[in-house]
């Protein structure tokens, strides 16, 4: 299968993009359309990276907008976990289905996620055809940690998810360091280390998490896991709002990735902001994410890079703290190594990009990367290329009706209406 897009614009040069069997063949001034191509006319666009959304809880866009204004532990208590617990795959698929929709609709190409019913998860993937790392969710405090259901359903979250394929790659997801226990910690990590699998865990997100880690360990939550040896250059850390410097010192030595969500992270008032400047010093690997719908609302990534440049700056009180070119590269994974994002579009390189409306109202006037940092939504990608495929073009998502309704009818179904 064979792409070709001409008349985009790179870098203020009017350009041409070839692809075959999902890489970008050819990229510059003077490539054209062969006769079998299939051809966009990128006229008045502009051709761009794709995001990379590093962490999110894909499906549970059925559950956008309930409990709304609850702290994290109190939401989770009341309104998740009761649902959670009577979900079927075809829930999950559905709910991944319509997020897969709004992030090919607003510019994701590929996605980091943690939830239930993984294979579920990983099917819905490959049929919406964007890229994710799909984690297998692990939890165990409460149960015995020594009986060994944890580690069943490690290995059958990833035997549903199948082997690491072109759009699919598994993850092992413990959930947080208070809901998985040290044994079954160390023994993730073991596992990981075997079969050079990532890790996605939640870190650090709330105050309370780093007291009790204190009090019951000694030490603060990334020392804890680097003492399990979780902590690894396939390792992701979600949130990070209460790591000290110590901590992100760590962090770097080991090569992890911290993907922080400032859009949930603001909504749940979790009292802090991530410490990006003193990561950066430690040159800490960092990447972006909206968090779940239930907890953000939106996966419109554009939303949650603005808010990130935003209040770094407030923060610091340095409006140069975070600078636009820097900000678009922690969007698109560039900072994050681990996020594996496809980078600025180049031959020999994944056939993963967007096509931008140069002449939308929010694009039209002044610079061009200030523009989709500062004054961008997702409303201004045209078309979305993931794997040499088209999956969005003029702004339409080929069977994205019939995802909504189904979506409706599984939240109907657990009560979510």
């Amino acid at each position: 299968m064979s792409l070709a897009v001409v008349g985009a614009q790179l870098d203020g040069e009017v350009v041409g993009l070839r692809s075959t069997g999902g890489r970008i063949v050819e990229i510059g001034a003077g490539v054209a359309a062969a006769p079998d191509d299939e051809v966009i006319d990128a006229g008045g666009m502009a051709i761009t990276a794709g995001l990379v959304n590093g962490h999110t809880h894909a499906a549970m866009t059925l559950f956008r907008g309930h409990g709304a204004d609850l702290p994290l532990m109190e939401w989770l208590r009341t309104v998740i976990w009761p649902v959670e617990a009577r979900l079927e795959p075809a829930d999950v698929y559905w709910g991944t289905r319509l997020a897969c929709v709004e992030m090919i609709r607003t510019g994701t190409v590929r996605f980091w996620d943690m939830y239930w019913q993984p294979g579920a998860a990983a099917r819905a993937v490959e049929d919406a055809g964007l890229r994710a790392t799909i984690s297998v969710p692990l939890v165990d405090v409460g149960d015995a940690p020594v009986d060994g259901r944890l580690r069943d359903a490690a290995r059958r979250g990833l035997e549903e998810i199948g082997e690491a394929r072109e759009l699919v790659t598994p993850a092992l997801g413990p959930h947080a360091i208070y809901t998985v226990s040290e044994p079954s910690l160390r023994w993730i990590a073991e596992r990981a280390g075997e079969a050079a699998l990532p890790i996605h865990i939640h870190l650090s997100e709330t105050e309370e998490e780093v007291s009790s880690c204190v009090a019951e360990h000694g030490v603060r939550p990334a020392e804890y896991l680097d003492r399990l040896g979780v902590l690894g250059p396939r390792t992701l850390l979600a949130h990070g709002v209460w790591l000290d410097d110590a901590e992100l010192a760590l962090i770097a030595a080991r090569g992890a990735s911290v993907v922080t969500n400032p859009v949930a992270n603001l909504k749940l008032a979790v009292g802090r902001v991530f410490p990006y400047r003193e990561a950066r010093r430690r040159a800490v690997h960092v990447g972006l994410g909206t968090d779940g719908a239930g907890t953000n609302d939106s996966l419109d990534l554009f939303q949650d890079l603005k808010a990130f440049a935003l209040v770094q700056k407030h923060e610091t009180r340095d409006p140069a703290a975070v600078s636009a070119p820097e900000a678009w590269q922690v969007a698109t994974g560039a900072r994050a190594p681990l996020l594996d994002g496809g980078g600025r579009p180049a031959a020999g390189g994944r056939a993963d990009f967007l096509l931008v409306r140069r002449d939308s109202p929010e694009l039209g006037m002044g610079d061009f990367r200030a523009g989709l940092v500062y004054a961008a939504s997702g409303s201004v990608v045209d078309t979305t290329v993931v794997n040499g495929v088209v999956l969005m073009r003029g702004g339409v998502v080929d069977g994205e009706d019939e995802v909504v309704a189904r979506a409706r009818e599984r939240a109907a179904r657990l009560g979510l209406r």
